[in-house]
């Protein structure tokens, strides 16, 4: 079994080291490499072309947005999935993040087993977009005077909802369970949808639903 490959990107030593340990005890796993600060992360990334990074946001220097969008940009980058390190209160930050391609976001005090899932959830093609927390960082959107609801004039009604249900951060096994289809079909509208819109994974794809005013703050409790 191949490892899968973990960069770390975060401007405290201690905060490294602990998600290494945690990270290493899975078999499946293991870190290739480190960085303090945003461009070294970018240059450390392009070195050792991981499956995962863990990005800080907030570091000295180049922060964990440029330097994820730097990462994100990159042609030769295209199979490296970015998760942002975050705490509860940087919902701005966060919403820029996913917006610039980011697969997701991680709480800092996350249990190290979640860490673990949450790195093979990424590395499999799934966005971190668990209900609770995509509410609360994308409500961000609802903030912002960009709305672009022509983004979806080529989709079909059913892809609509499917999108919105995106946007709600829900699998495609909730998504299938709601709309009465399979979770193959739902997968299937999933991929059709960022075929449609361009997007680079699911989590773009959220962002869109709520840039476009499908989905709002709000909309989808429970």
């Amino acid at each position: 079994m191949t490892a899968l490959r973990v960069v770390l990107v975060d401007d405290q030593h201690l905060v490294r080291a602990g998600l290494r340990a945690l990270l290493e005890r899975a078999p499946d796993i293991t870190v290739v490499g480190e960085a303090g600060d945003g461009a070294m992360g970018v240059a450390v990334v392009r070195a050792e072309r991981p499956d995962v990074v863990l990005m800080d946001v907030r570091m000295p220097g180049t922060d964990g947005l440029t330097a994820t969008r730097r990462i994100l940009a990159d042609p030769a980058l295209a199979a490296v999935r970015v998760v942002v390190l975050t705490t509860f209160d940087d919902d701005e930050h966060l919403f820029e993040a996913i917006r610039a391609g980011a697969a997701g976001f991680l709480l800092k005090d996350t249990a190290p087993d979640a860490l673990r899932d949450a790195v093979r959830t990424v590395a499999g093609g799934d966005a971190l977009l668990s209900p609770a927390v995509t509410r609360r960082v994308l409500a961000a959107a609802a903030r912002s005077p960009v709305a672009r609801p022509e983004r979806l004039a080529g989709l079909t009604a059913r892809e609509r909802e499917v999108l919105a249900h995106v946007g709600a951060g829900r699998s495609n096994a909730e998504i299938g369970a709601v709309l009465h289809l399979s979770p193959d079909t739902a997968r299937t509208y999933v991929s059709r949808l960022l075929t449609k819109l361009a997007a680079r994974d699911r989590s773009q794809l959220v962002v869109i639903a709520y840039e476009s005013g499908l989905v709002r703050p709000g909309e989808n409790d429970g």
